[in-house]
């Protein structure tokens, strides 16, 4: 059963054409969280090329006409599903913030059977570790604590020192044409034993890695021979560097390869008059990558918290990329 919305309220899914009012909505939430905006009109509609807008998305709009709430639902392989929703500031405490989750959880719910069977399946909802009210309102629905997230970032007032390499270990941009299954492979293997890894078919990895903001020459590859030993898959976001997936495959591992990967994106940003670089990582990585990026001189700058709701339980997810 969904919570009513307040008299006058009204709900549809969202559209293509209704991109510039969400953002607005989602940059008036971000102002009030970190006092600038987080979001791009490019990240969103990348986001919702993943998304069936008809059915799993939502706009509360108030009697005014003002877009009071948004809340989009995508899932991967249907066991890890992920609720993005927000509500405007002036619209807070008239219960949108709950009609928007229960109608994420319904439609989850609907989809369960589409998962492999007997594996665990799990909606998750990230809020900004600040946001009580948020947290709150998932705690009262039996969400639980799962991980917390940072974003850290350097600002880089000199430039960045040169990136040290093992003996045989080379750092090279993606070719032009390249071959894109192998460093697909890589990441994958990388992440394998990462918190909540689920693996992500080929087809929507290169969506999901090669979107509107895809520089080629900002993918950066540390090879020995001809295999692959990890890679720094990079773009600009808000005037800034962003390392998008930063990854060694296990036989290379604490030989300095994510270290040197990650001075070698600093010193491409530095170049490009990119003076700050920011990354997201687990708090709790089983790599060690924290110690890492505070080695090569981040910070952390915000945390968020991701709240799971068990929808079935199960195993964890299988370990091989569905064919």
């Amino acid at each position: 059963m969904v919570q009513p919305l307040p008299d006058g309220y009204t709900v549809r899914p969202a559209e293509p054409a209704d991109v510039d009012a969400v953002l607005e909505l989602v940059t008036a939430c971000d102002l009030i969280d970190y006092g600038e905006p987080d979001y791009t009109r490019e990240d969103l509609l990348e986001e919702w090329e993943g998304v069936e807008l008809p059915t799993d998305s939502w706009l509360v709009h108030a009697p005014s006409g003002q877009l009071a709430g948004y809340m989009k639902l995508s899932h991967r392989n249907y066991v890890s599903f992920e609720a993005d929703g927000y509500v405007h500031p002036d619209q807070q405490g008239r219960g949108i913030g709950t009609h928007i989750v229960e109608r994420a959880e319904s439609r989850a719910r609907e989809l369960v059977p589409l998962a492999p069977p007997g594996i665990r399946v799990t909606l998750g909802i990230a809020t900004n570790s600040a946001n009580e009210r948020a947290a709150a309102l998932l705690r009262a629905r039996s969400y639980t604590l799962a991980r917390r997230f940072w974003r850290m970032a350097i600002e880089m007032d000199a430039p960045p020192s040169p990136p040290e390499l093992a003996t045989g270990i080379t750092i090279r941009t993606v070719r032009d044409g390249e071959e894109y299954r192998p460093i697909y492979e890589a990441q994958q293997e990388s992440f394998r034993d990462h918190w909540g890894f689920v693996p992500r078919p080929f087809e929507s990895w290169m969506r999901r890695t090669t979107g509107p903001r895809f520089d080629p020459s900002l993918w950066f590859l540390a090879e020995e021979g001809r295999g692959i030993a990890g890679m720094a898959l990079c773009t600009t976001f808000l005037e800034q560097g962003w390392v998008q997936t930063l990854g060694v495959r296990k036989p290379w591992r604490r030989r300095g390869v994510a270290l040197a990967l990650l001075r070698h994106a600093f010193g491409e940003f530095y170049l490009r008059g990119r003076r700050k670089v920011a990354l997201g990582v687990d708090s709790e990585s089983p790599t060690g990558a924290t110690k890492l990026y505070e080695k090569a001189g981040m910070r952390v700058i915000r945390q968020f918290d991701i709240h799971h709701l068990e929808l079935r339980p199960g195993r964890e997810p299988a370990q091989d990329p569905e064919e």
